[in-house]
C-alpha cells in the first residue's frame, strides 16, 4: 500500500503512514491485519470500548457524532494514510466518534496492546502519534475561531480549501482546478461546519457566482484554491 498525507478538516503536517519507514512500515503490517469496508460502513463506534486502531490505506472516511437532538456533528475527514480511532485506545476509554467510510475502504487493523507495543519498541513513534494530536487539536481550535466569527459563505470557503489541500495530494489538478476528493454531501459538509444543508447550498452559490467553484452532485471543484483561501481569510482578519 502507499498511503499519502492527507490534511482536512486540519492543519498541515503529515499523515501517520509517511511518518514511518520501510523497516517500521512492515513491523507495523506484521502486528495487524488487512481489511476492508464498503462505503457507509461503521469503522468503530461512539462509545464502543477501544480494542484496535485503524490506519487507512485506501478510501475516505469521516469521524462523527450525535447531539442530543439527533444532528450528526462531523469532526473530521480521513483518508489514506491517517490513524483513526487511536485516542480511545491509547486513551483507555471509550470512542468518542464514530467513524464511518465515505467511500470503499481498505486498512490496517491492529489491536491495542500490538500497537502500543509497536510504539515502545520504535523510538520517535511516540513524538510522531503526539504530534498527530496536536495537529488535530489545532483543526479544531481553528474550526472553531471560523464558527465564530465567519457567516456561512466563508466557514464553507474555509473547510473547502482545506479539502482542496487534501485532495491535492492525491488527485492531479485539471485545468488548475483540484476536484474535492471526499464524496461528500451537502448535509455533511453542514455537519463540518455546524451549519444546515440550506445555510451550505446557499453557501455553494455564493461561491459559484464569486468563481470560487464549481458543483455537481456530490462534486464539488474548486478553480482557484488560493483565491478561495482568501475570500476566508476576510472573515477571519
Amino acid at each position: 500500500m502507499s498511503p499519502a498525507t492527507a490534511r482536512a478538516p486540519r492543519g498541515s503536517g503529515e499523515g501517520f503512514w509517511d511518518g514511518l519507514d520501510a523497516p517500521r512500515r512492515a513491523a507495523l503490517r506484521r502486528a495487524g491485519r488487512t481489511r476492508t469496508y464498503p462505503a457507509r460502513a461503521p469503522l468503530c463506534y461512539e462509545g464502543e470500548d477501544s480494542d484496535h486502531i485503524i490506519v487507512i490505506e485506501s478510501g475516505w472516511a469521516k469521524a462523527a457524532s450525535t447531539t442530543e437532538d439527533g444532528r450528526e456533528i462531523v469532526l473530521a475527514v480521513r483518508g489514506p494514510g491517517d490513524l483513526v480511532c487511536e485516542s480511545a485506545v491509547l486513551g483507555s476509554r471509550q470512542r468518542s466518534a464514530t467513524v464511518t467510510a465515505l467511500t470503499a475502504v481498505r486498512a490496517l487493523i491492529v489491536p491495542a496492546s500490538r500497537f502500543t507495543a509497536f510504539l515502545d519498541a520504535h523510538p520517535g513513534m511516540w513524538m510522531l502519534v503526539s504530534g498527530t494530536f496536536v495537529r488535530r487539536l489545532d483543526d479544531a481550535s481553528r474550526r472553531l475561531q471560523a464558527s465564530v466569527s465567519a457567516q456561512g459563505a466563508r466557514r464553507l470557503a474555509l473547510l473547502l480549501a482545506d479539502l482542496a489541500d487534501l485532495s491535492a495530494r492525491h488527485v492531479p489538478p485539471v485545468d488548475g482546478g483540484i476536484e474535492i476528493a471526499p464524496p461528500l454531501s451537502q448535509g455533511e459538509l453542514g455537519g463540518c461546519i455546524d451549519a444546515s444543508r440550506e445555510t451550505v447550498a446557499r453557501a455553494l452559490s455564493v461561491l459559484r457566482e464569486a468563481g470560487l467553484v464549481r458543483t455537481a452532485r456530490r462534486r464539488i471543484t474548486v478553480r482557484d484554491p488560493g483565491a478561495l483561501r482568501a475570500f476566508a481569510a476576510d472573515a477571519l482578519d
